[in-house]
């Protein structure tokens, strides 16, 4: 659609107290036009494939974000920072490895209390990863005085923003502005980040006048919790409480190999309503038979047929689980799925079968 009488620029109503929609910045000329390339990228461009499904799963996430905005006291137009950072998908990682929502880099998550390890990101939490965006968003905007200049050190790294600064302003007055004089001297993805939000922003909140049908919202992100004791897998997980085990991985993504960690409770979410018939069943699994499978390194001199003699599984088995896996050429160090309870039912006494 072209972007013309005003079309592309027109910001909805400001909301009292909120800084980003109050900013000088919005009267600028040529950040009018970032804005509007934006704008252009998501409704003519390639962007307009992707932005109605971003739209959708904001959706299942969107009351859990603006309630930790309003009790954080942050500008309510900070909800539309997951749609630029990962399209809502909890499970996005970018070419830096940042992940989650609110693509957090691992350092920087590790500060804010979330753990990242092999069996657990918690980056991909939901709840956990709001409250920890919020802290380090106003962390930010304390620190640099203006939310340009903080959702530009969200992006690139306090440390940059704050070198930039020391280079070319060292005795400016922080301010939106700055930040705008600053951009040049930012890396190319932090020069396109603000005008970028600005972008979404609009579109989001009036899609139908961008030419983006209104998507239907994916449901809210609706569970009961459940505790386990001990390592579990996630396939456990599911039979026990009588639902998919693709519902059980939606509601738990911060468990990247699909298993609770070993030696601990761990809380998990499980589908509303199969909470009680998850707690009746999981009491009558043995505990030899709550993991499915383990990942397990290959070691020197080891073969496919050692590691199924050291689980006790048949080789087909560990083939079927690896279908890339060859054989003939297994590398130290390489990881490989071994299913070590039983499959479809089977029971302990016929798994060597």
């Amino acid at each position: 659609m072209a972007l013309e009488d005003g079309l592309g620029w027109e910001p909805p109503p400001m909301p009292a107290a909120d800084e980003l929609r109050g900013s000088p910045m919005l009267r600028h000329p040529e950040f009018q036009a970032e804005v509007e390339r934006w704008i252009a990228f998501w409704t003519e461009g390639r962007g307009g494939r992707w932005f109605p499904e971003y739209l959708a799963r904001m959706g299942a996430f969107e009351g859990t974000v603006d309630e930790a905005l309003e009790e954080t006291g942050l500008p309510a137009m900070l909800r539309y920072l997951p749609v630029v950072e990962s399209g809502y998908s909890l499970r996005a990682v970018s070419s830096a490895s940042a992940v989650g929502l609110w693509q957090f880099m691992a350092p920087t998550a590790r500060g804010y209390g979330m753990e990242v390890s092999a069996l657990r990101d918690e980056r991909r939490n939901p709840f956990k990863a709001t409250t920890a965006a919020t802290r380090f968003l106003g962390s930010l905007r304390d620190r640099f005085g203006s939310w340009h200049l903080a959702l530009a050190a969200y992006n690139s790294g306090p440390g940059r923003v704050q070198g930039v600064i020391r280079r070319h302003a060292p005795l400016r007055p922080r301010s939106d502005s700055l930040y705008w004089e600053l951009r040049p001297h930012l890396p190319r993805e932090t020069r396109d980040f603000v005008p970028k939000l600005y972008a979404a922003a609009w579109i989001a909140e009036n899609p139908e006048r961008y030419g983006i049908p209104e998507p239907a919202p994916l449901p809210p992100f609706a569970f009961d919790e459940v505790t386990v004791p001990d390592a579990t897998t996630l396939d456990v997980v599911a039979r026990a409480a009588g639902v998919d085990q693709e519902a059980v991985e939606h509601l738990n993504p911060e468990l990247v190999r699909g298993i609770t960690p070993p030696g601990q409770e761990t809380v998990l979410r499980v589908p509303p309503g199969s909470a009680d018939r998850f707690q009746e069943e999981y009491a009558l699994i043995p505990p030899s038979e709550r993991v499915s499978f383990v990942e397990h390194r290959v070691q020197p001199g080891e073969t496919l047929g050692h590691i199924a003699i050291r689980y006790g599984v048949p080789v087909r088995e560990v083939r079927e689980a690896n279908p890339d896996l060859r054989p003939r050429y297994l590398q130290i160090g390489q990881r490989i799925i071994v299913p070590i309870a039983p499959l479809g039912g089977r029971t302990e006494a016929n798994r060597a079968g």
